[in-house]
């Protein structure tokens, strides 16, 4: 099987493409190798490409920042993906493309499923419900899979930045009024290959670790795991900050955006392990070398 990957130097794109490698014939284009808001050289890059499956884990993803360049935004988030889609189906190959659960309004009370509405609440969420709309207008067997709060070792996260500054100072704190589920990269390319026959079906797939928690829970759940490890650290405890009072963000986010993985589970007769977990095994292999 012949596998194209876009955004292959990402978080979620070089897990995708370490896992990958030694088992398909994979090709990885990093943002220096291929812009997805140079529509005419993707055309032809991915035009001149043979491929069974294209994962599209290349997005716009700073969430301010697509508040000031809405154009931007919508190019590559929106319109790149209307075109690699183009491409996939003149090619028979099967798009697999990775969105959010910021498409989502936060305010439902329990977890999102794939046959809720989407009602995004910021110009990112805007745009990547686009690309969501045009790769699944492209053909049937094309795959939206919505993540939420990914981490990994490929690039730092929100959990690095949080392990980094309690090693660093003897006080942080994280917002503690805003719930979703951390992704571990990892468990994102263990179940996506499940995912690449055209046998599977296409439409929406929401997955995520299990269980869900505020920005200070994980957080704090990190620096257990840390201190566990034998990891150095100053700041032992997370203390509580508020959405409100996040004064230097632009766009607004969802409250509440826990994604249900029950099709996932269905689909599959596994259910992803909790987000504890997860967190605790990329402490235990990434933090505990250093």
């Amino acid at each position: 099987m012949k596998i194209v990957i876009l955004g292959a130097s990402g978080r979620l794109g070089g897990a995708l493409l370490r896992e990958y490698r030694d088992k398909f014939e994979v090709t990885g284009f990093s943002h220096a190798q291929l812009d997805l808001s140079d529509l005419g050289t993707l055309r032809e890059k991915l035009g001149n490409s043979r491929f069974d499956v294209l994962i599209n884990a290349a997005a716009f993803t700073k969430v301010d920042l697509c508040e000031t360049q809405q154009d931007r935004a919508f190019l590559i988030n929106g319109e790149a993906p209307r075109v690699v889609a183009e491409i996939c189906d003149k090619k028979h190959a099967r798009l697999i493309h990775f969105s959010t659960d910021y498409v989502f309004d936060g305010e439902k009370p329990e977890p999102y499923t794939e046959e809720d509405e989407a009602n995004p609440i910021s110009i990112y969420g805007e745009s990547k419900l686009t690309g969501e709309k045009n790769v699944l207008a492209a053909q049937d067997r094309n795959l939206v899979v919505r993540v939420s709060w990914v981490f990994g070792p490929d690039r730092p996260s929100f959990i690095d930045a949080m392990v980094q500054q309690a090693q660093a100072n003897d006080y942080v704190e994280a917002v503690a009024d805003k719930l979703s589920t951390p992704t571990y990269t990892l468990d994102i390319a263990e179940m996506l290959a499940r995912f690449f026959d055209d046998d599977t079906p296409g439409g929406i797939l929401h997955f995520a670790n299990a269980g869900q928690c505020s920005w200070q829970e994980y957080a704090q759940w990190a620096v257990d795991c840390c201190l566990d490890a034998g990891v150095p650290l100053r700041a032992r405890t997370v203390g509580a900050g508020k959405l409100e009072n996040m004064a230097n963000w632009v766009a607004r986010r969802p409250v509440y955006s826990v994604l249900s993985t029950a099709k996932y589970t269905g689909l599959t007769g596994l259910s992803p392990r909790t987000w504890r977990e997860a967190v605790s095994d990329y402490i235990t292999h990434f933090y505990s070398k250093k």
